[in-house]
C-alpha cells in the first residue's frame, strides 16, 4: 500500500480564492485556504491529500497563532503524515496504523523544531463507502447527510467543545464564547492524544467537511451543514468560505466575526 506521489496535493501558505478541484476514482475534493485579513505574515494554516491505493486521505493543519512558527509546525505536521503513508506499504502496516503513525511522527517533529510551535490537525480516511476521522485539537470534521444532516461531527479538544459535547454548554452560545480559542490538546505537546473516530457508511450523496476554526468560528452549525451540501462542490467550497470572510471583515455584533487564517477540505463520492 504505497501513497501516489503524483497525485498528492499541498496547500501552503495559500491565499486561494476559488476553490481547488480534485477528481479521484472514488470522488472529489474541494479545497480552499486563505490567510487572515486581519493580520500579516504567512498563512499559518495547511492541508494536504494523499490518494493511497483505493483510499484517500486529506488533512487540515492550524498552527496555533498565539506561538511562534505556526505556519512551520502545520507543514511539518501534514509533510510527516505524507512520509509515514509512503512508507507504509514496505513496512507492512495498515493504513489506520500509518496514519497513526504519521501523527505521531508529526508531533516528535514539531516538537524537535524547539520554538515552541504547535498545530491542530484533523484527518480523515475515506474508502469507498466508509469514513473515519482522526484529530488532535479543535479543527474539525463534520459528515452531512442529503439535505444536511448532521451524521457526525468530531468533538474539539477545548473547554468549550467538551461543553458541548456534555450538555453543559448550547451549540448556538458555544460561538460566541470567550474560551472559544483554547486548545488543550496539540501536535508538538508531549501530552499531546489522537482521537480516532468510528467507521462510518458514507452514501453517495454524502458530504464531508474538514476545517480549520477560522471557518467554524465564524459560521453557525446550521450554515455549515446547509451550505456544505448546497450546489456544486466546487460552489459550495466556495459559499463558505466567501460568507466567513465576509464576516470577518464585518464585525458585526449579530453576527460572529473572529479574523483568522481559513482552510477547509470538501469531499464528496
Amino acid at each position: 500500500m504505497n501513497s501516489d506521489a503524483a497525485n498528492e496535493r499541498r496547500f501552503y501558505d495559500e491565499r486561494t480564492e476559488r476553490p481547488w478541484l480534485g477528481r479521484f476514482a472514488f470522488g472529489r475534493v474541494a479545497a480552499i485556504s486563505r490567510p487572515s485579513p486581519a493580520r500579516g505574515g504567512p498563512n499559518q494554516d495547511a492541508a494536504a491529500i494523499f490518494p493511497v491505493g483505493d483510499t484517500l486521505i486529506a488533512a487540515v493543519a492550524d498552527g496555533l497563532g498565539g506561538g511562534p512558527d505556526g505556519d512551520v509546525a502545520s507543514r511539518v505536521a501534514l509533510d510527516s503524515l505524507g512520509e509515514a503513508l509512503r512508507e507504509a506499504g514496505s513496512e507492512d502496516e495498515s493504513l489506520r496504523g500509518a496514519v497513526m503513525n504519521g501523527i505521531e511522527r508529526a508531533n516528535a517533529a514539531v516538537s524537535r523544531l524547539g520554538s515552541g510551535a504547535m498545530t491542530t490537525l484533523a484527518v480523515i480516511e475515506v474508502r469507498p463507502g466508509s469514513l473515519r476521522c482522526y484529530h488532535v485539537g479543535d479543527s474539525v470534521v463534520m459528515l452531512f447527510g442529503p439535505g444536511g444532516k448532521v451524521r457526525y461531527e468530531t468533538v474539539s479538544h477545548s473547554p468549550v467543545g467538551y461543553g458541548v459535547e456534555s450538555g453543559m454548554l448550547d451549540p448556538g452560545e458555544a460561538i460566541w464564547h470567550e474560551q472559544r480559542h483554547l486548545v488543550f490538546n496539540v501536535v508538538g505537546s508531549p501530552e499531546m492524544r489522537i482521537e480516532v473516530g468510528p467507521t462510518l457508511p458514507l452514501g453517495r450523496r454524502d458530504t464531508v467537511l474538514v476545517a480549520s476554526d477560522g471557518l467554524t468560528d465564524n459560521l453557525h452549525r446550521g450554515e455549515l451543514a446547509r451550505l456544505a451540501t448546497t450546489g456544486r462542490l466546487s460552489a459550495a467550497a466556495a459559499t463558505l468560505a466567501d460568507l466567513a470572510t465576509t464576516r470577518m471583515a464585518a464585525g458585526d455584533a449579530d453576527q460572529p466575526s473572529k479574523p483568522d487564517d481559513l482552510t477547509l477540505l470538501l469531499f464528496r463520492p
